[in-house]
C-alpha cells in the first residue's frame, strides 16, 4: 500500500501541468508555538486554517509533501452539494434535527467554496451545473425522491427531472435513462483552489510549512508534534491528514479511514463539434452505480474522465487500459480520441461512507477531520468551519458529526483492504443481479 513520504512532487496529472500558483514553503527546521498546530495541507487543513486565522488565531500547518499533494489536488474536481451517503441512517443517533442539519450543511459547503473562490479571487475554472445519470428504473425512483427532498426543503437552485429525451439537451451519450440536472453543483479545477486557498491562509498569517510530516505526536495540555527537524507546540491540534495519517501516528483515526485508489484520465482538447456531440452545455456528471462513471470538460475543453475506484490498496498497471474503455461506451463519438494524462492515488473511505470529525477520546483538544469517501470538495470546506466553530467555542454543528460512532475497519493495515475489497466486489455483483 502506498503510504506518504517526504519531498515528493505531484503526481503527473492534467492538474499540476496547469498548475497557476508556483507558490512553494519551507520546510520546519526550528521549535515554534502557535494557538493551533493543523497536519495537513489539503482542502481540509488549508481551509480551517483560513478559518481560525479570520477569528484571530495563530495557525502552523504542516504538510508532508506540497500543499495539495494528496487526494485534494488530483480528485475528480466535482462540487456536489450534500455531505455523506444515506443520511437517514443515522437519525437514531443524531435526531431528525442533526440530520436536517447535515443536509442543510451540504448545500452551505457548496458556497463556502463559490465564496472562497470569489473573495480570494482564486482561479480554479469554477463552472456551475451537474446532472446525476440513472442506468436503470431503481436510479430514476432514487433520483425522483432526491429531487422530491430538495424541492420540500426549498433548494435554492434549479433542479430538474430529465426524461432519456430530455438528456439530449446536456449530454451526447445513449447510455442514460434519465438524470437529474443540478445548477447548485459544478465542477472545479481542485489543485489550483488548494493551492489558492493555500496562498489566502499565507496572506492572513498561517505559517506554512511543506516537506514537514509529522513524525510523532505528544499529547497534553499543549500537544507537541515533531517533524523531521522541528517540532510545534500548541493549545489545539487537527489532524487532517485523511488517507496519509495512517496507523502509527495516531491509531485510533488511523484504524477508521481506508486508503483506497481513485484513477483520472484525460484526453487530448476537443474540438467544437466534438463538444457538442459529448458535453454541450460545460456541466459535471456522475452516474449512480457503485462503480462510477464520472467526468467534465476542463477549462481548456478536455474530457477529465474518473472511476475504477480500487480497495486492494494497488495501483492498476495501465490506468488509461482501464478507463478508456468505460469513456468509449459512454462516448462513442470520442473512440480512439488520444490520452494525454493518467493520474490516481489514495482517498479516505469509512465504513459508513460519512466525513468522519471529532476530536479523540483521550485528547478533547485533538481534532480530525477524514474520510470524505470521494466527495470531499464541498465536505472538506464545511469541516474546516465546523472544526473553526468549535475550537472558537460554538460547537453546535460540530456536535452533531461528532456523535455519530465510526467502526474501525477489522484486520488491521494489513487485512482491511482485501476484507473491504471483497465486500465491494460482494455489493457490484449484487448490483448488476437487480
Amino acid at each position: 500500500m502506498r503510504t506518504a513520504t517526504t519531498n515528493l512532487p505531484h503526481t503527473s496529472s492534467y492538474y499540476a501541468a496547469t498548475a497557476k500558483y508556483p507558490q512553494r514553503y519551507p520546510q520546519l527546521s526550528e521549535s515554534i508555538s502557535a494557538d493551533v498546530c493543523i497536519v495537513g495541507g489539503g482542502f481540509s487543513g488549508v481551509n480551517s486554517a483560513i478559518e481560525l486565522a479570520q477569528r484571530g488565531y495563530s495557525v502552523v500547518l504542516l504538510e508532508s509533501n506540497k500543499v495539495g499533494w494528496g487526494a485534494s489536488g488530483r480528485n475528480g474536481g466535482e462540487l456536489i452539494r450534500g455531505i455523506g451517503h444515506g443520511i437517514e441512517q443515522f437519525t437514531n443517533q443524531i435526531g431528525r434535527e442533526g440530520v436536517d442539519a447535515i443536509n442543510q450543511m451540504g448545500v452551505e459547503a457548496v458556497q463556502i467554496v463559490k465564496d472562497r473562490a470569489g473573495e480570494f479571487n482564486i482561479d480554479c475554472d469554477l463552472a456551475m451545473g451537474y446532472c446525476d445519470l440513472a442506468l436503470k428504473p431503481a436510479h430514476i425512483k432514487e433520483l425522483q425522491e432526491d429531487f422530491d427532498a430538495l424541492t420540500a426543503s426549498g433548494y435554492p437552485h434549479d433542479i430538474k427531472m430529465l426524461s432519456k429525451a430530455d438528456l439530449a439537451d446536456v449530454i451526447g451519450s445513449d447510455r442514460y435513462t434519465g438524470g437529474m440536472l443540478d445548477m447548485g453543483s459544478g465542477h472545479l479545477h481542485p489543485l489550483n483552489l488548494v493551492a489558492g486557498e493555500a496562498v489566502a491562509a499565507a496572506s492572513l498569517g498561517v505559517q506554512i510549512f511543506e516537506d514537514s510530516g509529522a513524525v510523532s505526536i505528544t499529547k497534553g495540555d499543549k500537544p507537541v508534534v515533531k517533524t523531521e527537524k522541528g517540532q510545534v507546540t500548541c493549545r489545539y491540534l487537527l489532524l487532517a491528514g485523511n488517507a496519509y495519517i495512517g496507523h502509527k501516528l495516531e491509531p485510533y483515526i488511523g484504524g477508521k479511514v481506508l486508503p483506497a485508489g481513485s484513477y483520472i484520465i484525460a484526453t487530448e482538447p476537443l474540438t467544437d463539434e466534438q463538444v457538442r456531440q459529448t458535453i454541450p452545455q460545460n456541466m459535471a456528471f456522475a452516474d449512480l452505480s457503485i462503480a462510477l462513471d464520472y467526468y467534465h470538460l476542463s477549462g481548456d475543453n478536455r474530457l477529465l474522465f474518473g472511476g475504477l475506484c480500487t480497495y486492494s490498496g494497488k495501483d492498476p498497471k495501465d490506468i488509461t487500459g482501464a478507463l478508456l474503455p468505460n469513456l468509449e461506451r459512454v462516448f462513442p463519438a470520442l473512440k480512439g480520441i488520444n490520452i494525454d494524462f493518467e493520474w490516481g492515488g489514495m482517498i479516505g473511505i469509512g465504513a459508513n461512507r460519512l466525513p468522519q470529525i471529532g476530536t479523540l477520546p483521550d485528547s478533547p483538544n485533538i481534532f480530525y477531520a477524514q474520510a470524505y469517501s470521494g466527495h470531499g470538495v464541498n465536505a472538506t470546506h464545511m469541516a474546516g468551519k465546523v472544526i473553526a466553530e468549535a475550537i472558537s467555542g460554538t460547537a453546535e454543528r460540530f456536535d452533531v458529526f461528532a456523535r455519530v460512532k465510526h467502526m474501525t475497519f477489522p484486520g488491521g493495515p494489513l487485512l482491511r483492504s482485501p476484507l473491504l475489497a471483497i465486500g465491494m466486489t460482494y455489493h457490484r455483483i449484487k448490483e448488476v443481479l437487480q
